[in-house]
């Protein structure tokens, strides 16, 4: 199993450093605050990407692509 391009002993290091460094309560609110990012960028991310989609079509149903001439 790889996660950016880490191995499992790589991963289960990095969480047991944190969970030494941290203690397990703060491990919990840094997960919790992981999570509303993640959500937060996820929902910005779709907005932007349904709103430049929208705007795309609209302008493709403004001004349709013309066809080429064809070259001799």
């Amino acid at each position: 199993m790889e996660f950016f391009g880490m191995g499992t002993m790589e991963i289960v290091f990095i969480l047991v450093v944190a969970l030494v460094v941290f203690g397990p309560g703060k491990i919990a609110e840094i997960g919790r605050a992981l999570g509303k990012i993640l959500r937060t960028v996820r929902k910005a991310s779709f907005d932007l990407t349904a709103e430049v989609t929208k705007e795309l079509e609209t302008k493709e149903k403004e001004h349709p692509p013309q066809p080429e001439e064809k070259k001799k």
